[in-house]
């Protein structure tokens, strides 16, 4: 092969390399931007901001970070949080229920939720808080109670010839050792703390339902009911579905015609992410890790 012809296939490479770069570049840039609300640029007019509550509640700060990021955008007329939830920690459940309060109360935005197939417990408390409630007719909701629970394994270390040792300073420090049987005194702490839960519960849904406590306290047994069953109750406001959720909405804060529908920023996970610590796909579920953490929980299970 001539010099010259060497020449030619090197720039031939090298042109071919920088258009692979630069499209590699063009597509993670519209990436990027089309990730960022999923549905702003689909059209103009004005925005619904709509937030998923999904799964087992478990921390709540990605879901409070949203609410206020929609909340404080004067282009997002008003919110609809998704529901699809058993519920789960109860001071993540507050934390949230406390940030829909705020836009509500404070911010004057319209916030609703519409509930899918679950809406219970902790996922009912957040739900409490909304300006209006929508619920399938088969949609599960309540379950206005709080659950503690663990394995206790006391027969299995004596079987095993093994002994729980363990220092304290405080007569109630260990209270809930799995290693043994709780003591009558420990019973009454723990219950009244499980109590006092039960009644920031109860307060929370007559506040944001704007109910009489007493009314409350009659049907905060932990059980849960239909969405039409519910309706009943005053638990929910119409039976209906997302669609119904969305257009009733938009009419109700004066959007024409069909509104746009914005949703949060997904996070994308690389391989950066696994190599720099984010394993959560790779780990158990951390709902599973509620079957063996001692915690107090709005959870219907």
């Amino acid at each position: 092969m001539s010099e010259q012809k060497s020449h030619t296939w090197l720039w031939i490479l090298l042109g071919c390399g920088a258009f692979f770069v630069l499209l590699i570049a063009v597509l993670a840039l519209v990436g990027l931007v089309a990730g960022r609300h999923n549905s702003e640029f689909a059209g103009f007019g004005d925005k619904i901001g709509v937030v998923d509550l999904e799964g087992v509640i478990i921390e709540p700060q990605t879901m409070v970070r949203q609410l206020k990021e929609f909340g404080d955008d004067d282009s997002i007329k008003a919110i609809i949080i998704h529901i699809n939830t058993p519920g789960g920690g109860a001071a993540a459940s507050q934390e949230i229920y406390a940030e829909v309060r705020r836009i509500r109360d404070e911010k004057k935005k319209k916030i609703v939720c519409s509930v899918e197939s679950v809406g219970a417990s902790g996922g009912y408390y957040v739900a409490s808080g909304t300006d209006k409630i929508y619920a399938d007719s088969a949609s599960i909701v309540g379950s206005i109670g709080v659950i503690s629970q663990w394995l206790n394994y006391e027969d299995l270390l004596k079987w095993a010839k093994l002994k729980d040792v363990t220092f304290k300073a405080g007569a109630l420090k260990d209270t809930g050792n799995p290693a043994r049987e709780m003591t009558p005194e420990e019973k009454i702490y723990f219950q009244g703390l499980i109590d006092d839960m039960h009644q920031q519960f109860i307060q929370a849904v007559a506040d944001g339902r704007k109910l009489k406590v007493d009314e409350v306290k009659k049907i905060a047994d932990g059980r849960v009911w239909t969405g039409r069953q519910a309706l009943s109750l005053k638990l929910v406001d119409k039976l209906g579905d997302f669609e119904m959720a969305v257009e009733e909405t938009a009419k109700s804060v004066g959007i024409k015609g069909e509104p746009v529908l914005v949703h949060p920023e997904k996070h994308r996970r690389t391989l950066l992410d696994v190599i720099f610590g984010d394993l959560s796909d790779i780990l158990p579920a951390q709902s599973k890790l509620l079957d063996t953490h001692r915690g107090f929980y709005y959870l219907w299970k």
